[in-house]
């Protein structure tokens, strides 16, 4: 014999669903570990754009790598980052594309700086950090591909 809802004792009533009460004191602890592990969880994000920062930046210069091999040079400054996803004018020997999908931005969206040659001869390629200003620390510092 099963009863009903009406024909129930109201102590078996009450114990059917959770309480107002019972529901605020879940979400407040809730709250209170979201408050804790919410800014770690932040911080190792942060971090994350860095690295990948890094590794774009070191695809990039693979690919600058290939350029010189074809064309016999590294492009120059003017010739920019573009030069590696469309021929530009004095590059005999180009074979390009040598970045699929364009040159990409930074992971804050920024363009990367390049700059050929450097003072000692070679390549410098920069991202400028979150702040997307010369210097900084932490997210907001540069990352290069020679340190």
């Amino acid at each position: 014999m099963q009863l009903t809802l009406s024909q129930m004792p109201s102590v078996m009533r009450r114990n059917k669903g959770f309480t107002l009460i019972e529901l605020l004191v879940v979400l407040a602890i809730l709250t209170m570990l979201a408050g804790l592990v919410g800014p770690r969880v932040l911080s190792l994000l942060g971090g994350a754009k860095s690295k990948t920062a890094a590794v774009q930046i070191a695809d990039i210069e693979k690919s600058i790598e290939l350029f010189k091999l074809d064309v016999g040079r590294f492009p120059t400054t003017a010739e920019g980052l573009d030069s590696l996803v469309s021929k530009p004018a004095a590059a005999n020997g180009w074979n390009g594309p040598y970045l699929k999908g364009g040159v990409p931005n930074d992971p804050w969206g920024n363009s990367y700086k390049f700059t050929s040659p450097t003072a000692n001869g070679e390549i410098e390629i920069v991202s400028l950090g979150a702040d997307a200003l010369p210097g900084g620390e932490g997210e907001n510092a540069d990352i290069r591909n020679k340190p």
